[in-house]
């Protein structure tokens, strides 16, 4: 019998089974019932996200899907709610674990732009919200994107309205060993970043606001091709947004934190393959 490619889909499942084969244990503790390891809950996850569904969609679906469940051994579909409790206990910082797995799938650069973009915390109506007279704050979410592969090396989210230059250095702080280089547009014209940068031995390629013939001539200076780069980060920004919604489902903020984090990992196994 003639064996059928696999599909991306397929693919996809594969990749994130492994990933959460390196990232956790079989199950969360020696108490657990077992009918379902921790694997095959970050899996089914990731395909909520990558889909842009709900749980129960998802599994309704699942059904007609034999060889994604054989690709994670589930031979017994879960309730929408034993998913959702699943989402509930695994913490940010598995999340963070997965992300930084996911990166090392794709041949990065060590070119990292940085940029923000805003997601909606509700994803009611406009019609609604103008009626009943609803303000829908927005998440500001910050990414560090890889211009060679557009992979998302890190995240920052916060409900505050943070100026960009006081979010920068923590990603900074996170992750030198994987940024040379990094861009920004004005936002992040801050000296404090660019010393920071420095004593990381980050080149920071950053332009400044021109307040004077002296900025100008600064940013006329900049390699334009190396600092054309930082257009991949928008792009990525628009890529999460399109692909997976530009709105957090969830009500709570630490549940859209991890929300917003697994759709970066969505996004990076979708590069891999």
């Amino acid at each position: 019998m003639q064996t059928l490619p696999k599909s991306r889909l397929l693919r996809f499942v594969e990749e994130a089974f492994q990933l959460a084969q390196r990232a956790v244990s079989r199950y969360s503790s020696k108490f657990s019932k077992q009918h379902y390891t921790l694997h095959q809950h970050i899996v089914l996850l990731c395909l909520k996200v990558r889909k842009d569904t709900t749980y129960r969609t998802l599994l309704d679906e699942l059904i007609e899907m034999p060889r994604i469940r054989n690709a994670i051994n589930l031979t017994e579909l879960p309730a929408p709610s034993t998913l959702c409790k699943a989402f509930d206990r695994l913490d940010m910082a598995v999340w963070r674990v997965l992300l930084n797995l996911s990166v090392s799938l794709l041949p990065t650069n060590g070119v990292a732009g940085i940029d923000a973009s805003g997601f909606d915390r509700s994803h009611a109506s406009k019609h609604y919200t103008k009626r009943a007279e609803l303000t829908i704050q927005q998440l500001k979410v910050t990414l560090l994107v890889d211009s060679k592969v557009n992979a998302i090396l890190d995240l920052h989210v916060t409900t505050t309205r943070k100026h960009d230059s006081q979010i920068a250095p923590s990603l900074i702080k996170r992750n030198p060993e994987t940024i040379d280089i990094l861009l920004g547009d004005k936002g992040y014209d801050d000296q404090k970043i660019r010393r920071l940068a420095r004593q990381h031995e980050i080149r920071p390629l950053i332009k400044h606001r021109e307040f004077t013939s002296l900025h100008k001539a600064w940013n006329t200076r900049l390699d334009a091709d190396l600092y054309g780069q930082r257009s991949q980060s928008e792009t990525v920004n628009s890529t999460l947004k399109r692909k997976y919604g530009a709105f957090v489902r969830s009500r709570r903020w630490w549940k859209q934190f991890r929300e917003l984090a697994l759709a970066c990992i969505v996004h990076n196994l979708d590069q891999a393959i």
